[in-house]
This record gives structure tokens, sequence and C-alpha cells, in this order.
């Protein structure tokens, strides 16, 4: 089956922490702010969008992959801040990195789990044997999501992502995929409509029918299917749309926060949406031995959960990124809330 082959991650240098930003907001800015275990955020540059962070994401995968571009039969970049309305970000990426024309690419779109349901795709023709002279899938999960000023999303959207190239070369897979699983429902919890510039979301209603439901009611199945408990797994990484509800439904499904730490990445730059189980699982195997297994669930508003259940292989510790993703975490320059509304072109005569 289809494994992991070279994993990517970019988070742009920028930080604004939601001191600052509450700062702004006074009273009511830090009631918002309160218990979100957010610390600070990541802002991509003015000069930065979903497809420049795809780009550098996908150079680093394809590096340590140990292979070039043009061998990629597949590129989907999931997304829900496209820089186009019509004008794929897959086939600028797919560019960049010297892709053949010969291969199928596509922009995904499924709030913050698009990037997810590119990795399944690409499982999926990886294993096909059509078309047979597809080797290799890539999939990508970036975000530079907005927030309504003095909303809760605008204290925790990030900005950042992940690539993960998909192949089933058995001496070049570092992470073995056992199994995967999905739960989706029609869960309007998150919206943006077309033309609107920020998104909307439904409050508490955003908690227990939709992001708990179904990222439990995905992590259950795929454990189901693979006979497995949590006390049979090393790490757990689940979708962060802040830093307190993984660690709740980790509770909930009783994992220890021994084994979700590591992948814990929304308190240090915010939540990157599509690349946020993505970010947090590359976290992971920034420390996974050979051996060591893993569950992974993403989560997208709307809504769905798409499940993994990883293996560490022996060459994972052979091909290890010289930069951890913690290390790019500290890697920050901190702006304030002016160079913020600027950077996300708030400001709206620029």
């Amino acid at each position: 089956m289809a494994g992991i082959i070279g994993y990517g991650v970019y988070i742009p240098k920028n930080r604004i922490t939601v001191e600052e930003i509450a700062r702004v907001w006074k009273k009511n800015g830090k009631a918002i702010s309160k218990g979100l275990n957010v610390r600070e955020k990541a802002v991509a540059a003015y000069d930065e969008d979903a497809c420049t962070i795809a780009v550098e994401a996908a150079r680093i995968a394809v590096k340590q992959a140990g292979i070039e571009g043009k061998q990629l039969g597949a590129v989907y970049v999931g997304s829900e801040s496209h820089p186009y309305a019509v004008k794929p970000t897959a086939s600028i990426v797919a560019d960049a990195i010297g892709a053949s024309p010969e291969l199928t690419a596509a922009d995904l779109e499924f709030a913050c789990k698009a990037g997810t349901a590119g990795m399944q795709m690409c499982m999926a023709l990886v294993d096909s044997p059509i078309p047979a002279w597809l080797e290799y899938g890539m999939s990508i999960g970036a975000d530079t999501a907005q927030g309504r000023p003095n909303d809760a999303l605008e204290f925790t959207a990030g900005s950042g992502g992940a690539a993960y190239i998909m192949g089933k070369k058995k001496e070049e897979i570092l992470i073995d995929i056992l199994d995967t699983y999905s739960y989706t429902t029609d869960t309007p919890d998150f919206w943006r409509r077309q033309h609107a510039e920020f998104p909307r979301h439904a409050g508490r209603f955003t908690g227990e029918p939709a992001y708990f439901k179904h990222v439990i009611g995905a992590a259950k199945g795929v454990m189901k299917r693979v006979k497995m408990e949590p006390k049979d797994f090393d790490y757990a990484v689940f979708h962060q749309p802040n830093g307190k509800f993984p660690i709740r439904v980790a509770k909930m499904l009783g994992f220890s926060m021994e084994q979700i730490e590591q992948g814990l990445t929304t308190p240090h730059i915010g939540n990157t949406y599509s690349g946020s189980m993505m970010i947090g699982l590359a976290s992971v195997l920034d420390k996974a031995k050979k051996g060591e297994k893993i569950l992974g669930v993403s989560y997208g508003s709307g809504a769905g959960s798409d499940a993994f259940v990883l293996e560490a292989t022996e060459n994972i510790e052979k091909k290890r990124h010289k930069k951890s993703v913690f290390e790019m975490f500290e890697e920050k320059e901190y702006i304030d809330y002016a160079e913020y509304v600027k950077c996300r072109k708030k400001l709206k005569s620029l």
C-alpha cells in the first residue's frame, strides 16, 4: 500500500500575540481571547499567500523524498484561502517545483480538511493500476485564513502549510499508512459565501455537534477497523481550531497529554486551517521512531473528518529533517496590530 515518502512544512516568520490583538479591542478582546490556549499566531507577510506557502512546503517535501518534481503524477492543494477564485493554485505549485505537464492537478476545498482529503486521493492513485505511470502524488494543506476584526477567529487564525508525498516503494516509505476512514455530515458550523471577505461561524454550535462529533466519529471508526485502542498508539494528532479543543477531544477518546503534546502546534502558531493536522503530524514525525504508531484526525467545517492510522518505518530515522517544526516556531519576528492589518490586507486602500 501507499505510504508517505516525504513531507515538508513552511511557517511564516511573522508573529502576533493574542495580547496585542486584545490590547486593541480592550475589554471585549480580553474576554474573547481568554481560555483559547493560543499564545501567538503566525502571520503571512504582505507578499505571502497560500500559494507561496504551498510552494515552499512542496520544495522541502520533494527534497526529503529524494525525487524530482517531474516524477510527480499528481499535485493537489487544499485550502480555503486560494489566491484565485478561478485559477488553480495546484498548477502554479506544480510548475514551481518542476513537475511534468503529464500530471493531474487540482485545488481542493473542504474548510480545514482539504489537505487530508488530497492525501487520500494520492493514496488511491498511487495504489491503483490505472494510471500505471503514476508513481508519486503530493497533497498540500496551506492557508492564510482571515478572521473578522474582534471575532474569536482573529485571535486564532494563523498562516502555514504542509506537503506530503505518497509513494509505494518499500525502500522509500517513511510512514506506512495502515488505514484511513472518513466521517461526514451536513453540519453548517462555519461558512463563507461568495464575495464575503470574512467567514462566519455558529459560536458554540461549532463544538459538540460539529468538531467533537466528527473527530470522535472518525477516530473511533478507524480504530475499530484496525482493532486498536488509544493505548496502542504512541502519538495522536487532532485538528486544532484552538488550543483547547484537541486536548478535550483527546481526553474524551482516552488519549493522554503525553500522546498529544508533540503534535499540539496551535498554541505556538495559531490554527493554520488546512495545514493544522498536517503540521501537527509533521511535528510528530520529527520524533517518531521505527514501529511507533500514530493516529491523525483532521476536521473540516461543513462538516467532516479524515482519520489515519500510521506506523513509522526504519527510514524515518535515516531521513529526518534537519530543522524540526518546533525549531521553526522559534524563527520568528513579532509585529504589532498595525503591521498585522497591513500584512493581512485589512486596510482597504492598499
